[in-house]
């Protein structure tokens, strides 16, 4: 652990649009720096995805950023972020993902030029790096067309790079499923934190020589997986919101290599990371709904300094197009935000608390982003000294926060949930602090087919 003590120690100033370490872009957009901007994330509807229809998925793209632009400049926006999460294709195929990287920003700099109006393009390649079993985390091809698409993506005006990286996923989908937090928390903290250090490694260096700013990673494939299988009520609320902590300390490992945020929307352990480092921070919430359901609808913009909506599909709507009508509520929301920073500190701590208590005590997995707890909680993460007993920590208090909640009858919670407490306490305990004990017990029972711990750096 490179940080062992908070950049915000105080709730009070953890909150939406200020950040102790605002970002400029090259288009001037100041993030963290006191306005909250929206991000605008979108994808296409069901289509082949190839060289064929490339033309066709351009001029869609084209179409998409130039209707964003003119609704976000008619309601007087001071800028937007597009989110460019590629689907599979186009990074098997880079060529196919510079394309249209290039056709966006081409859209984003010639309003610019004309009007001022400023945007920017955040280049998020899917990671393919599964495609194959077991994956090839640090060797192979796949990683080789990621950073390939970083790198020419970043030329052609990616101009925020971020990734939803999936380093020890293979093993957490099972894990998850059956509640095996050991499991979990080794596929985050032990192999995602190896995987992370390589891959962000490469982007940061890649930022910097093409002049680009190292946004930062999701653990979008661990927490919001757990989230959506919670609300389906397949696992407990409390095992979710437990793993959304056991991601945090995984995600860290970005800024540690060098990213300087935002990090990307769906990483609701942003408020996390925005504690412990400063850094700007990009969360979803109540417009997330395109595309999952959660109970994060508001507490999750409560220190937002970039509102997103997730991916919305480009189908035709009755006053417009999807992405468009997502752009202007995205736009509603920062411009409350934006009026209530504007006014003063005490009016926007009063947004931000009602967005709080709106959600807090109807979730475990809300209740643990109130920013009081996201700051009692990163407390104890930068107390470990090494990234296992970080994330011990950090998931320790999370539970005990949840059962002094529970204990006050404060939280909403169905009696079945609540002896998952005592259950999840005992198996985090379990875990020794020493990380080869930890390997070492873990790796026999490990599916040689579905993992490759060579491919972490391990030689078991």
């Amino acid at each position: 652990m490179k940080f062992h003590k908070l950049c915000i120690q105080d709730k009070d100033e953890l909150m939406f649009g200020l950040a102790p370490h605002p970002v400029k872009t090259n288009r001037g957009l100041e993030i963290g720096g006191g306005h909250v901007y929206t991000e605008l994330n979108f994808t296409l509807p069901p289509m082949k995805v190839n060289q064929e229809t490339l033309p066709e998925i351009s001029k869609m793209y084209k179409t998409i950023i130039t209707e964003a632009i003119e609704r976000a400049i008619h309601l007087d926006s001071k800028g937007v972020i597009f989110e460019f999460e590629t689907l599979l294709e186009m990074t098997l195929y880079p060529d196919i993902g510079v394309e249209l990287v290039k056709v966006m920003n081409d859209v984003c700099e010639e309003n610019f030029q004309k009007n001022g109006f400023k945007s920017e393009i955040r280049l998020t390649p899917n990671d393919i790096r599964d495609y194959e079993r077991p994956p090839k985390m640090r060797t192979g091809p796949y990683l080789e067309k990621i950073l390939e698409l970083f790198d020419r993506g970043a030329e052609n005006g990616g101009n925020l790079l971020s990734i939803e990286s999936t380093g020890g996923k293979e093993i957490f989908d099972d894990a998850v499923m059956m509640c095996d937090m050991r499991q979990c928390i080794f596929s985050l903290s032990v192999l995602g934190i190896r995987d992370m250090k390589l891959l962000w490694e490469n982007i940061v260096k890649i930022a910097r020589t093409r002049g680009k700013i190292a946004g930062g990673d999701t653990a979008c494939g661990f927490g919001n997986t757990a989230m959506v299988l919670a609300e389906k009520q397949y696992i407990p609320k409390i095992f979710a919101a437990i793993v959304r902590v056991a991601t945090v300390v995984r995600s860290l490992i970005a800024v540690e290599q060098g990213a300087t945020g935002p990090d990307k929307d769906c990483a609701y352990e942003g408020p996390f990371l925005k504690a412990i480092t400063g850094i700007p921070i990009s969360m979803e919430g109540k417009t997330a709904a395109c595309a999952h359901f959660s109970a994060l609808g508001n507490i999750s913009g409560a220190c937002a300094d970039m509102w997103s909506n997730e991916s919305v599909q480009n189908i035709k709507l009755l006053s417009g197009m999807a992405p468009t009508v997502y752009l202007e509520q995205l736009e509603y929301d920062v411009r409350l935000m934006n009026t209530a920073l504007d006014k003063d500190r005490t009016a926007a701590r009063a947004l931000r608390d009602l967005m709080v208590d709106s959600d807090a005590y109807g979730d475990p997995q809300a209740l643990i982003l109130a920013p009081e707890n996201v700051i009692t909680i990163a407390q104890e993460i930068v107390k470990g000294e090494t990234y296992l007993q970080a994330t011990i920590n950090g998931c320790l208090k999370a539970l005990d926060i949840i059962e002094e909640a529970v204990k006050e009858n404060a939280l909403k919670l169905e009696e079945r949930e609540k002896s998952w407490i005592n259950k999840i306490r005992d198996e985090i305990n379990s875990i020794p602090s020493r990380e080869e004990e930890f390997i070492s017990q873990v790796v026999p029972g490990l599916d040689e087919t579905k993992v490759s711990l060579a491919e972490y750096g391990l030689d078991v």
